[in-house]
């Protein structure tokens, strides 16, 4: 079994305090497996699985069932609350064993979803939790080599040439199969060719239906078939509304139910300080990037998939306010991403396929912004650092650079 350190150093950083820790992502990413992990750290625990009659029974009868746990000591008790957020009054219960309990016990919640999404209405849990989300493997998980946060942030261009035989191995199997544990340890493509097919048709067929009471299934599993084609350029939803034959209000609705449940994420373009900078459309990406033909594509969709998880888990150490951006003129010049920490530029970063020499639009970008830039190729030893005025850009191979991310 691979250990997924990254995210239990994070659950025990959040853990601290007395909130509850809400642990979010995709369906199949191992939120229950790492939760019964965490609970091997404590010597006492209770696991509920709303998705269990019996599980759902003991909720319902008895809100604060966890004080029948039969202690091994003095210690205090987790208790882990699975799928919690398909209860109706899920919100209300939280807050409610919250308000009494929480001194006494710590509460890890999680869910296939983006419990965040749902915090809406005068019920808000606002305050009575902290949160965090599970990614699908990436080569910074894998590798084990992840750098100092504060290391990084200030030199972003610094590259450790060890550790590339294994990084390597990780990148070919996450290209071959994607990050989802049960498909990435088999390693096979034909066995991901099956697990795919249901994994998306349970998704659209169970959680966004029933979950959200949408109708035309059938075109919704066809837009999710049409998206792994759509990556790489600012989406027009406009576009995707002729091509499937329904109004632009069903796209925007179904395009944020795929975002609740992990099928794909967008980022914004940046604006600030770009002369005639594209400012409304969105680039759409997929978690299941094995999906994307384009080889070109799949590997900025993987590197994509990468900066979002590092994002996503500085945000939730409280190490600043990061956003994933990427930028494009009307000149269609364009810098695939940019990490901006609140609202100021920190870093740019290009995927060329397999050019080693560096992307004029990137170079002028960083001229721009004047932040580092680096430059990710997807061939082996790639390490050259090339003067831009006063910065300079880092051109690595992709899979030794992302492996140091915090």
């Amino acid at each position: 079994m691979i250990k997924r350190a990254l995210y239990i150093n994070l659950w025990k950083k959040l853990s601290v305090e007395k909130q509850m820790v809400f642990l979010s992502g995709a369906r199949q990413t191992g939120k229950t497996t790492l939760a019964k992990e965490i609970a091997k750290g404590f010597a006492n625990s209770s696991y509920i699985n709303w998705d269990f009659p019996e599980h759902k029974k003991l909720i319902l009868k008895s809100p604060g069932f966890f004080e029948n746990i039969n202690r091994k000591d003095g210690s205090m008790p987790l208790v882990i609350l699975d799928e919690i957020h398909k209860y109706k009054r899920w919100k209300n219960y939280l807050k409610g064993i919250y308000d009494e309990y929480s001194q006494d016990y710590k509460f890890l919640v999680s869910g296939s979803g983006r419990l965040d999404l749902y915090q809406k209405g005068g019920d808000s849990l606002a305050g009575r939790y902290f949160q965090f989300h599970l990614f699908p493997f990436t080569v910074a998980e894998l590798g084990g080599r992840n750098r100092d946060f504060k290391g990084f942030m200030k030199s972003p261009l610094e590259l450790d040439t060890g550790g590339s035989k294994e990084t390597r191995e990780a990148w070919n199997g996450l290209l071959d199969v994607g990050g989802f544990p049960e498909p990435f340890v088999k390693g096979k493509k034909d066995f991901y060719t099956r697990w795919i097919r249901n994994y998306t048709a349970q998704i659209v067929r169970e959680d966004i239906r029933n979950m959200h009471d949408v109708r035309n299934v059938d075109t919704i599993e066809l837009l999710s078939a049409l998206l792994p084609s759509k990556v790489g350029s600012p989406l027009s939803m406009n576009n995707l509304a002729e091509e499937l034959q329904v109004s632009f209000g069903s796209i925007k609705e179904w395009l944020k139910l795929f975002e609740v449940f992990y099928l794909v994420f967008r980022i914004s373009p940046w604006t600030k300080k770009i002369s005639r900078a594209i400012r409304k459309e969105k680039k759409l990406y997929i978690y299941n990037y094995p999906e994307i033909e384009n080889e070109g594509y799949r590997f900025e969709n993987m590197v994509g998939v990468e900066l979002a998880r590092a994002v996503q888990n500085w945000n939730e150490y409280g190490y600043g306010r990061f956003t994933l951006h990427y930028i494009r003129n009307r000149q269609k010049e364009e810098a695939d991403f940019l990490i901006a920490d609140s609202n100021n530029p920190v870093l740019l970063i290009e995927t060329k396929f397999s050019d080693d020499m560096p992307a004029k639009s990137l170079v002028n970008f960083q001229n721009t912004l004047n932040v580092p830039a680096v430059q990710l190729v997807n061939r082996d030893n790639i390490f050259k650092h090339i003067k831009n005025g006063k910065n300079k850009i880092l051109i690595a191979t992709a899979h030794r650079w992302l492996s140091l991310l915090p």
